[in-house]
């Protein structure tokens, strides 16, 4: 269950990134392929855009480590395209294919604050370090983190930090929904970057019954799960739908034929509420003799 599928619409990926959007000057073209980023390592000026292609018959997603950038699922032909405002060297992956790797060195003034997340996608329930540098690279400067969860109209303020050693600030933060961070510091403002949840599935299944329950910021009663198996061919296909009861849980009945099952549980984003993303619980094998 470690591979991170972000089917959120279009608009939730420019809402993690803030700066993401159609560069009005050409743009340094990256393909994507079922192997590798060409180029893995483009250099570019502030300013200036990166516009990734999808060249692969498969679906790419492409994801920056710290979180500051993220495309939607990228379907055979499409494209991505993201303004880096700020100058240093942001590292990115596939979040459909982690083993695939890229690098963008921005040129130019450093920024006067940077930020950035230990983990930018999250379970629900987990918590994430928030950090980065002041240009002065002195200890004791004031720097704000504000929050913006899903669905509220503007930031607050969430925390009041003072600088360490070399000027860095961290911040652990637990959001219940998908968040949106910035930095402050004297006059200068932050890049946003946003921290993604997927709520937890549960999944228990014996020969003849079944247990299901989903761990979110909100009750789930009457919200659909789907049990999956996954075929010969190394496909997840659905074969029941549960509908989960109070507690966010359901017990049911499994009326399997007899053989060796691969099972899991499915949830849509949709499903959980706004600023969430798909999950799936754990796999679970059962024998039916």
């Amino acid at each position: 269950m470690r591979t991170f599928v972000l089917s959120v619409a279009a608009v939730l990926a420019l809402a993690v990134t803030g700066a993401s959007q159609s560069a009005s000057t050409a743009a340094t073209a990256v393909k994507i392929s079922a192997t590798a980023f060409t180029p893995a390592t483009v250099t570019i000026a502030t300013g200036a855009a990166v516009k990734w292609t999808n060249g692969d018959t498969k679906n790419h997603q492409v994801v920056a480590n710290n979180g500051s950038f993220a495309s939607a699922s990228l379907a055979k032909g499409k494209s991505y395209t993201h303004v880096f405002n700020t100058a240093g060297t942001f590292r990115y992956h596939d979040a459909l294919h982690p083993t695939l790797t890229g690098k963008v060195v921005v040129q130019g003034p450093p920024p006067d604050v940077s930020i950035g997340a230990t983990a930018p996608i999250l379970n629900f329930g987990q918590a994430t370090h928030i950090g980065g540098t002041v240009s002065s690279k002195q200890a004791g400067e004031t720097v704000t983190l504000w929050a913006q969860p899903w669905g509220q109209a503007s930031p607050v303020l969430l925390a009041t930090l003072l600088t360490g050693t070399g000027g860095v600030w961290d911040y652990v933060v637990q959001p219940a929904v998908l968040t949106v961070y910035e930095a402050h510091w004297k006059a200068a403002a932050s890049d946003k970057i946003s921290v993604l949840l997927r709520p937890v599935v549960h999944l228990a299944a014996s020969k003849r019954v079944g247990f299901v329950r989903v761990e979110s910021y909100r009750s789930l009663a009457g919200r659909t799960v789907y049990l999956q198996r996954l075929t010969r061919f190394h496909e997840w296909v659905k074969i029941r739908r549960v509908v989960l009861a109070s507690g966010s849980k359901k017990h049911f009945f499994l009326r399997l034929p007899r053989g060796r099952y691969a099972l899991r549980a499915f949830v849509a984003g949709n499903q959980v509420g706004a600023g969430y993303l798909d999950a799936v619980s754990g796999t679970v094998r059962v024998r039916r003799r």
